[in-house]
C-alpha cells in the first residue's frame, strides 16, 4: 500500500511536498501580486485619463460660455445695425419722396 493513499508521509516524502507545496504557493502569490501591480497601473491611467476628460469637459464648458457671450453681442449689434438700417431707408425715401414733390412743382410751374 501506499503511504499517500492512508494520508501518512513518511519524513522524506513530507520535506519534498512541502517545499514543492511553498513554491507554488510563491509562485501563486507572486503571480498574485503581478496582477494586482497591473490592476492598479490600469487604475492610475484611467483616473489619469478620466481627469484629462474632466479638465477637457470643463475648457469646452469655458469655450462655450465665452462663444454664447459673444454670439449675444454679436446679436445686438447686428439688431442695431437693422435698426439703422431701418430708419435710413426710412428717412431715404422720405428725402426721395420730398425729392419728388418739388421736380413736380417745378414741372406744374412751367409754362
Amino acid at each position: 500500500m501506499n503511504n499517500r493513499s492512508h494520508g501518512h508521509l513518511n519524513n522524506d516524502e513530507a520535506g519534498t511536498n512541502g517545499s514543492a507545496d511553498i513554491e507554488h504557493a510563491t509562485r501563486r502569490l507572486v503571480a498574485a501580486l503581478d496582477a494586482l501591480e497591473s490592476a492598479v497601473e490600469r487604475r492610475r491611467d484611467a483616473d489619469r485619463d478620466e481627469e484629462e476628460l474632466a479638465n477637457r469637459i470643463q475648457a469646452l464648458g469655458a469655450d462655450r460660455s465665452r462663444l454664447a457671450d459673444e454670439l449675444d453681442g454679436t446679436l445686438v449689434r447686428s439688431r442695431k445695425l437693422e435698426r439703422a438700417n431701418r430708419e435710413i431707408a426710412e428717412r431715404l425715401d422720405a428725402a426721395i419722396g420730398s425729392i419728388r414733390d418739388v421736380l413736380e412743382e417745378e414741372e406744374g410751374d412751367k409754362p
